[in-house]
Parts: C-alpha cells; sequence; structure tokens
C-alpha cells in the first residue's frame, strides 16, 4: 500500500521534467520573431539588471518585442513550475492525510485485538501503525522540501520579473505598449498562501521573509523609502535657509514674497523627494502623475474661486501693496496683515479678532495701506467758540505741538482756522510724526489742547439749538 501512495509523488516529478521540457520549447520558440531576429539577451536568465540595459539600448522597437516575447515565454515557464509545485504540495496533504487515516485505523483495530484476538495479531497491526507513521513523517518531510522548493521558485520568478519589466522600460520608451505584458506580470506577481494549511502557510511566509527577493528586498525598500524621504526633508531646509538668507540681502522683496519663495521651494523638493521615494518601492511613478495631471485639469473647474484666490495671491506678491506687520483696509476690513498664502489673507484687528480675507476680494477692491510710509500726518479739527481770541486758540495749540517730542520738525507742522461751523470757529492741526507715533501723538495733543483750553479760558462749543415759544392770546 505505501509503494502505491509513493507512485503519485513520482508520477509530479515525472509531470514537472515534461511540463519544464514544454516550456522551454516554448521559450526557445519565443527568442525568435518574425523578421528573424533571435532573443539574445535571454541567453542567461540571472543576467546583471545593468548589463541588461545596456544590451537594450541598441535595439529597434521590433527587436525589444522579440526579448519580450522571449523573457515572457521564461516566466511563463517558471510560474508553471511555481503552479505544478502548489499542486504537488496539496497533493502530498492529501497523501499524508490518508496515511494517518490509515496509522489512525490502525492503532483503534488494535486496540479491539487486544481485547479479542491473540497478541501475535495485535503486534502485526501495531507494525503496520508504525510503518504508517513512518510513511506519514517521511511525506512530511517530503512536502517541506517541496514547499522550500517553492520559494527558490518564487525568488527565480521575482528575477524574471524584474528582467522583464527593464525589457519593457526601454520597449515603452521606443514607442511599444507594453499594457498586456504588464497585466500578465501583475496576475502572476504575489505570494499565495493557503490558510487552510497552517504549516504550510508558516513555510511560506518564513521563507517570503528570509529571501533576498522577498521580505529582506522590501525591508531594504522601505528602508531607502525612508531614508529618501529624510534626506530630502534635511536638504529642503538647509536649501530654505540658504535661500532665505540670500533673499534677505535684497531691500525690495516683501516679508510676504520671501516666506512664499522659501516654502515653495522647500515643497517642491520635499515633492520630488517623495516621488523619487517612492520608486524605491519599486513603484511606477509614471502612471501616478499621469493621473495627478488628469485629476488636476478637473479640480480646476471645480475650484474656479479658489483659483480666482490663488491668481489674486500671485498678484499682491508681485506688486506688494502691503507686507506682514502693515496696517492695511481691504476688502471692508481693518487691521494689521498676520499672515498670507495664495489664498487667504489673515488680518488681525485691533480688537483682537482673527480674520481671513480672500486674495480675491483684497485685489479686486481699494487697497489701503495705513503703515506702508515711514512718515504720517494727524490730522486733527478743534472748534472754539465765535466769542473766544482765535489768535490766541492758535498759538495755544502751535505751542503743544512745537513742544511735542514725538513731533517731527520736518515737515512743518499746520496749524491753520479751517472753517466757520454752525456751532463753532474750527482749526485744523496737522503735525507730522513717524508712523509707529501716531496714535500717542494724536492722543497726547488731543488731551493737552482741552487742559490749555481749559486753563487758559478758551472755550470749546458744542452744538446746541435756541427754542422760542411763543403765546398767543385765545381771543385773537
Amino acid at each position: 500500500m505505501l509503494r502505491l501512495q509513493a507512485f503519485p509523488g513520482r508520477l509530479v516529478i515525472a509531470l514537472f521534467l515534461c511540463l519544464s521540457i514544454g516550456a522551454g520549447g516554448a521559450a526557445v520558440a519565443a527568442e525568435q520573431g518574425e523578421a528573424g531576429y533571435r532573443a539574445v539577451t535571454t541567453a542567461d536568465s540571472a543576467i546583471p539588471v545593468d548589463q541588461l540595459r545596456l544590451m537594450l539600448k541598441p535595439l529597434t522597437t521590433d527587436e525589444l518585442a522579440v526579448e519580450a516575447d522571449a523573457w515572457l515565454a521564461l516566466l511563463k515557464a517558471k510560474v508553471q513550475e511555481i503552479s505544478d509545485a502548489e499542486l504537488g504540495v496539496r497533493r502530498k496533504r492529501e497523501e499524508i492525510a490518508k496515511v494517518k487515516e490509515t496509522a489512525a485505523a490502525a492503532e483503534e483495530a488494535k486496540e479491539e485485538v487486544l481485547q479479542s484476538r491473540p497478541a501475535e495479531e495485535a503486534q502485526l497491526l501495531e507494525k503496520k501503525a508504525e510503518e504508517a507513521r513512518a510513511a506519514a513523517e517521511a511525506e512530511e518531510k517530503r512536502r517541506t522540501a517541496l514547499v522550500e522548493g517553492i520559494g527558490t521558485l518564487r525568488n527565480e520568478r521575482t528575477g524574471l520579473l524584474d528582467r522583464l519589466e527593464v525589457v519593457l522600460k526601454e520597449y515603452e520608451l521606443k514607442g511599444g505598449d507594453p499594457a498586456s505584458y504588464r497585466k500578465y506580470m501583475t496576475a502572476v506577481s504575489g505570494v499565495t498562501v493557503d490558510v487552510t494549511d497552517a504549516s504550510a502557510a508558516w513555510l511560506t511566509v518564513k521563507g517570503w521573509l528570509t529571501s533576498e527577493a522577498g521580505g529582506l528586498r522590501w525591508l531594504k525598500n522601505i528602508a531607502l523609502f525612508v531614508v529618501t524621504l529624510l534626506a530630502f526633508w534635511i536638504l529642503s531646509t538647509i536649501v530654505g535657509k540658504v535661500v532665505a538668507k540670500a533673499l534677505d540681502v535684497s531691500k525690495r522683496l516683501t516679508a510676504l514674497l520671501r516666506h512664499f519663495l522659501v516654502t515653495g521651494i522647500r515643497r517642491a523638493i520635499l515633492v520630488v523627494g517623495f516621488v523619487m521615494a517612492l520608486s524605491a518601492l519599486e513603484i511606477n511613478v509614471g502612471p501616478i502623475l499621469a493621473v495627478i495631471g488628469a485629476a488636476g485639469f478637473i479640480v480646476a473647474f471645480a475650484l474656479q474661486g479658489t483659483l480666482s484666490n490663488f491668481a489674486s495671491g500671485i498678484m499682491i506678491l508681485l506688486y506688494r501693496p502691503f507686507d506682514v506687520g502693515d496696517a492695511v483696509e481691504v476688502g471692508g476690513v481693518s487691521g494689521t496683515v498676520k499672515s498670507m498664502n495664495l489664498v487667504s489673507t489673515q488680518i488681525n484687528t485691533s480688537d483682537n479678532k482673527m480674520i481671513v480675507v480672500p486674495n480675491n476680494s483684497i485685489w479686486g477692491n481699494v487697497i489701503t495701506n495705513i503703515t506702508g510710509s515711514d512718515v504720517r500726518r494727524v490730522d486733527m479739527t478743534f472748534g472754539i467758540g465765535y466769542a473766544d481770541d482765535v489768535a490766541k486758540a492758535q498759538s495755544i495749540m502751535e505751542s503743544i505741538v512745537s513742544s511735542h517730542p514725538m513731533v517731527l520738525k520736518e515737515p512743518q507742522p499746520v496749524v491753520k482756522l479751517h472753517e466757520l461751523g454752525e456751532s463753532s470757529v474750527n482749526f485744523i492741526c496737522r503735525p507730522w510724526v513717524k508712523t509707529a507715533d501716531y496714535w500717542s501723538v494724536y492722543w497726547d495733543v488731543t488731551r493737552s489742547v482741552k487742559e490749555q483750553f481749559d486753563a487758559q479760558g478758551v472755550s470749546i462749543p458744542f452744538p446746541q439749538r435756541d427754542v422760542h415759544i411763543y403765546q398767543e392770546n385765545a381771543g385773537a
């Protein structure tokens, strides 16, 4: 019975040989194209990738198609070997299960014989049970060896996939269409784990983790991915600092534009680094970039308002109507510019509210930069009564303005009688100050004028209305 059970294993081996010979013949047939060109790069299926690239450089599109077919035939043959080996593992598992059932049946029969039959017959059954267990152990070892052999075959398949991908890249670069090849490669790549067979699944996972073409390769790729990202992050930081120092020399660039340029350069370097890091994970970034381009075209229509803000942000950066820290009136909002990006501007109001204004609202309306110049004029108006001394009032205001330490001598301050109002004679008082001192001077001068007018008997009238009441006699 044991010899009969071993027979399927030999049948599987014979089947391997037949299929390998047939696949080899197919590979040879694929090496010759329609024009008589024969594939030359498949002579050594383990050829180094860099050497393969050099051999492919002079080939035409038609010749590359022949090379791709030849490598595809080798890949197909290897996939067939893997499939046959996996089929053999499953059959081995079934054989082992049958042998174990036989051993279990012999054990049960032995127990029954010990109770009703002679000891010789029980010993015979014990011997058969031991033989069945030994056969099961032997088959288990063969199955383990077969599973480990599948790991080796998968490594060889990975090598063929890598080399076929090199051929397809060159083929695509010269105008060929590798879509059908890549679909087949995607379909036959990867590792299939039979979760119903715990021991085989563990051996498969363990073999993949410890193989050069499996876990070790991906560990190296992930490490390279992380190192690439880290290197480009460090590079972006260094370049950003260098660019910032270089831009600080220019007096014509605003802080907003400097921040935009530094941030844009850093982010561009990070994007390039991320794309290169993806290639380290063996991800084809070409289709990803194509998808991003198509998506960007669609998003452009969906976000027209945002793009308008983006364009307005660029115009603000180029024409520099204001900078960070300037006091402005834009888009119906008054306050200090806190920060800006290409979409919006953050303004901090005098009562400490943070308001985000779209750049389109800013650029499409009047922009008032209150602190755009280093020097500002403080415009104030003071009124006196019609009965007061005009010269005395003007002298008081001129004295207050000229004695204030923050008022500039040039341009000279102006104090003039401006108009005759309904209730008062109005003077304009216009000293020049540094922009940072505007409100200090405004408040100081206003307070001093009130105090001096009160001290020297100059009145400050307020609007008033006289009401006259006329009484008429009832008999009139």
